[in-house]
């Protein structure tokens, strides 16, 4: 059975070294997660890229929202492609769809041009595009490598069997690789259900800033809570595998 890989998404350069020294294989290196994860900057990239050796797919997408984008946005995002492939990314993370909910045929394949020699992984917009098989042959068809999904469905573990259905579908044609509510308590069903072998899982948390100081107007916001992803539960997630 070929080992499976775990890949972490991260929002800044601690949770990827954090990701990276509990064992990640890939990190899908993302700004604002809680939109769904926006094109990080490039000094975050530049300083990633350099001091850690483990795959990197940076997301590629010019907000939050849905994927139907301008002509405007995708035109600065194919620039940020050609930022990832100088500063020397192993991939990208991209998803694009239509008004009527087709994923975006043309947009896609335009991507994957311009990414090459990079990996491209369609992300989870493939949730919201309107037929899973039929959005799946059109991926296949623009050349990425990999789709990210949760099977149409908020959390993977409430669509085992679509993405079981996807993964067969695909065959050896692309990697498809669950994604969302994935942790180190179900990570094993997920691949027993589906027989995935690549695994998406955020595992992030919050830890107290060192802050002496604290605005009391401002003592129950988040001002005061950074984002972390704890080595061990990485590490957790990649023994439930084993």
């Amino acid at each position: 059975m070929p080992n499976s890989i775990i890949e972490i998404a991260v929002t800044d350069f601690i949770t990827a070294q954090s990701a990276v020294k509990g064992g990640a294989d890939r990190i899908e290196l993302c700004a604002g997660l809680s939109e769904g994860g926006i094109t990080p900057s490039f000094g975050l990239i530049k300083k990633c890229r350099e001091q850690l050796s483990t795959t990197l797919f940076p997301i590629i997408r010019a907000r939050g929202g849905d994927f139907l984008y301008t002509e405007e946005e995708f035109e600065l995002m194919l620039e940020d492609i050609a930022v990832c492939r100088q500063l020397g990314c192993d991939g990208v993370v991209v998803g694009f769809l239509q008004a009527d909910g087709q994923v975006d045929a043309r947009r896609t394949e335009l991507a994957v041009q311009a990414a090459g020699p990079m990996q491209v992984t369609f992300h989870r917009a493939f949730d919201r595009c309107r037929d899973a098989l039929e959005g799946l042959e059109v991926i296949i068809e623009a050349g990425c490598s990999r789709i990210l999904t949760s099977g149409q469905q908020p959390k993977a573990t409430d669509a085992l069997d679509v993405i079981r259905k996807l993964v067969a579908a695909a065959g050896n044609r692309i990697i498809i690789m669950p994604g969302s509510g994935v942790l180190p308590v179900n990570v094993d069903i997920i691949r027993e259900k589906t027989k995935a072998r690549e695994f998406h899982a955020s595992l992030r948390t919050t830890v107290k800033s060192h802050m002496q100081f604290v605005n009391p107007a401002f003592v129950a916001e988040r001002d005061y809570l950074n984002p972390a992803v704890h080595e061990e539960a990485v590490r957790s997630l990649k023994q439930a595998l084993k």
